[in-house]
């Protein structure tokens, strides 16, 4: 069987067992139905939606003429740029019902909910919300990007009950109304994007995400396989509520179940406390596919240079971890115990430093003073969030926030505690895939060979996973229900419950 898997800007081809199982996101198994995808019928269901919030009033009874209104929006990174994306439909229907009762256009502030990701630059902002809204607000200053050290636009609410610390965007906090736009999305952290996670990754500060995003919580045995019912999830809901609690208001919430496209399965709106299991129900059905009938001692794809976090993602290793990890989270019930990837990465030592201009230092660090897991990096944590050069580039210059290494690290460590070994296919130069721990081979072939002669036996189960890292991935599941081997998943409302 020959495959093609991503490779820098290209692709590598492998000659496979026959007997290897393929999977494609959305194409082995299709996604549930989307919605009919013309401006009119996405409008449409999205106005229903609004006009039928779950859990709190209508946008028309919370707001009236001399309101203020923010909109929060996620960045780039995810959601969609297509002219029917949610992000544009979601904001005009929302203008629309806030017009209809005597909004301001100058009452109203688009937000983009970057957290610790590069603030948007002005061709992004173009792309997420298109010529039309782009037009109508970025020339009056309205449109603007979450800073998470700008201290005059953040507000200091004290600590969870649970001790985290919540710093949120006061610009959000001191509007009359706060919409949340978001996707519900599989994510390995958490189980999806959208809701509480929304606002507690994204208009907050690097001292609340590390309440979520560090090796205390992402190393606990209900993180892998990713679920709902996490530490992470319920910390996202705590710290969103006190934020709810500390403004004296909901956020109102337009949420979208996406497919593997980025297209509208579902829109639900309203208070995420009570939308967001109800939301999840519809996103399960295409994120946890019900599939697998035995578990994988091989597990095949290809990393390409560009993806998900950005150019260089598929090269810089502390990334490439990251990566690595999260095909773990999403996939450990249908990976045996002594599993084995096999990954092609260019790997050519293309760090990116504009876009991640601490990375290479703390991949130099990783090498030295008794570093032997990533965990043990953790102590600088706190060290990098505030060193003022990686801080003033990730304001002023596109960059990301030097914490979010920490929380890539964190999970990084992940690949290495559920696998048996990690293989990079055509690393230009191997020293840096070494370096990680990962094993190097120029070839698929001979990094299976390798394999079955010291972890896999000669005839093991392989699965291939074309596309991973350039569709919106699932969390696969074995057929059988009571295969899927982890305590939460016994639960009747676990997807992957009997």
């Amino acid at each position: 069987m020959k495959l093609n898997f991503e490779y820098g800007q290209g692709l590598m081809s492998a000659e496979l067992p026959d007997t290897t199982d393929v999977f494609i996101p959305g194409e082995t198994v299709p996604d549930p139905p989307c919605i009919e995808q013309t401006w009119d019928a996405l409008y449409t269901a999205t106005l229903a939606s609004i006009r039928n919030p779950i859990g709190m009033p209508t946008l028309t009874e919370l707001a009236h003429k001399g309101s203020k209104v923010v909109f929060v929006i996620p960045d780039i990174v995810k959601g969609g740029n297509q002219p029917t994306s949610h992000r544009k439909v979601a904001i005009r229907a929302c203008l629309d019902e806030l017009y209809s009762v005597g909004v301001e256009k100058k009452d109203i502030l688009l937000l983009f909910s970057n957290g610790l990701h590069p603030r948007a630059t002005v061709p992004e902002m173009k792309t997420i919300l298109g010529p039309e809204l782009f037009g109508e607000f970025y020339p009056t200053g309205q449109i603007t990007s979450h800073d998470s050290e700008d201290y005059e636009h953040l507000v200091d609410l004290g600590y969870t009950a649970q001790g985290d610390h919540v710093i949120m965007n006061k610009y959000v906090y001191d509007a009359d109304v706060a919409i949340l736009i978001g996707h519900t999305q599989g994510n390995p952290y958490g189980g999806y994007s959208g809701g509480y996670k929304h606002c507690a990754t994204g208009i907050s500060h690097w001292k609340s995400i590390s309440a979520h995003h560090v090796p205390q919580v992402m190393h606990r045995q209900d993180f892998v396989p990713v679920s709902t019912n996490s530490e992470m999830r319920h910390k996202f809901d705590q710290q969103g509520m006190l934020m709810e609690e500390k403004m004296g208001k909901k956020f109102f919430c337009c949420d979208a179940v996406l497919d593997t496209k980025s297209r509208q399965i579902e829109i639900n709106s309203g208070w995420a406390k009570e939308m967001q299991p109800i939301s999840w129900k519809t996103a399960d059905k295409r994120t946890y596919v019900h599939w697998a009938e035995k578990k994988y001692d091989v597990v095949v794809f290809g990393m390409p240079t560009n993806f998900h976090y950005g150019n260089g993602m598929g090269t810089n290793p502390i990334q490439m971890m990251q990566a690595l990890s999260a095909q773990v989270i999403r996939h450990k019930r249908v990976l045996a115990d002594h599993c084995v990837f096999i990954v092609s990465s260019i790997c050519d030592g293309y760090f990116h430093d504009e876009r991640w201009p601490y990375l290479r230092e703390l991949y130099e660090m990783f090498q030295h003073d008794y570093m032997n897991i990533l965990p043990d990096m953790n102590r600088y944590g706190e060290y990098f969030a505030t060193k003022e050069e990686y801080i003033r580039k990730y304001r002023f210059a596109n960059a990301f926030h030097p914490f979010h290494g920490f929380s890539m690290m964190s999970c990084g460590h992940l690949a290495e505690e559920h696998t048996s070994a990690i293989y990079i296919v055509g690393a230009r130069e191997p020293g840096i895939a070494r370096g990680m721990g990962l094993k190097t081979r120029a070839t698929f072939e001979e990094a299976l060979a390798d394999a079955m002669k010291k972890y896999v036996g000669p005839n093991p189960n392989i699965l291939a996973l074309p596309q991973t890292f350039t569709t919106a991935a699932v969390h696969l599941c074995m057929k059988d229900p009571s295969q899927n081997s982890h305590t939460r998943d016994s639960a009747p409302a676990h997807p992957c419950g009997g």
